[in-house]
């Protein structure tokens, strides 16, 4: 990457302005140990939301709340997101910044448990948009069951989907490299979805189910 090129990118993650929900929501992070997505990410996020116009959204990885909080900015009052998360603390933190962003309880559900065992339990063709950030040797698990659960139309999102520039480096041949590196090509072969990858983060794989 040339050094202009890296300084945009870098210009690009840092434009969006955080309010102090947000800053309080990255501080529990930090202390549970999350990493929270980037307000780059973030941004992409509520963009996305409010782009799909989406009212049934599901969340796998909650984290401490960060991208609950910015998909929830850029949904409808009447919108529902779901969030799975296999720590309860996680879960916690994460309605605390539900509240504190001001989205009354009644516009999200917090399910904890495995994604593997609660996302077989959702409804078919049932969500606008499905956004995907934890559990990486089980994305492809995750993948299936996204494009199961989304409606026609439907957006499917996977954080981190670059690896911290390690998919684009045919040298590295960790586990999780690997398998994200499989699930971009599946996902671009895939006559189901229309996708693209994103440099935002450390990598967003957009796509839409046809």
């Amino acid at each position: 990457m040339s050094a202009d090129k890296s300084s945009s990118w870098s210009y690009a993650e840092d434009l969006p302005a955080e309010d102090d929900v947000m800053l309080r929501a990255r501080e529990r992070s930090f202390e549970l140990g999350v990493t929270p997505i980037s307000p780059g990410v973030g941004a992409v996020l509520t963009v996305l939301a409010a782009a799909s116009k989406a009212q049934t959204v599901v969340e796998v990885g909650s984290g401490a709340g960060v991208s609950g909080v910015c998909l929830l900015r850029g949904l409808s009052p009447q919108a529902v997101l779901t969030t799975i998360d296999v720590d309860v603390e996680h879960l916690k933190a994460a309605r605390e910044a539900f509240l504190e962003s001001g989205s009354p309880a009644n516009r999200t559900r917090t399910i904890s448990g495995r994604a593997a065992d609660v996302l077989p339990r959702l409804t078919d063709s049932a969500y606008d948009l499905v956004f995907i950030d934890a559990d990486k040797p089980n994305f492809p698990k995750y993948v299936e069951q996204a494009i199961r659960l989304l409606k026609s139309g439907g957006t499917l999102v996977i954080n981190d989907a670059l690896d911290k520039d390690r998919v684009s480096n045919p040298a590295a041949r960790d586990s999780t490299t690997v398998v994200l590196r499989q699930i971009g090509k599946a996902i671009r072969d895939d006559d189901r979805l229309a996708s693209a990858m994103l440099p935002t983060g450390d990598g967003l794989l957009v796509a839409v189910k046809k």
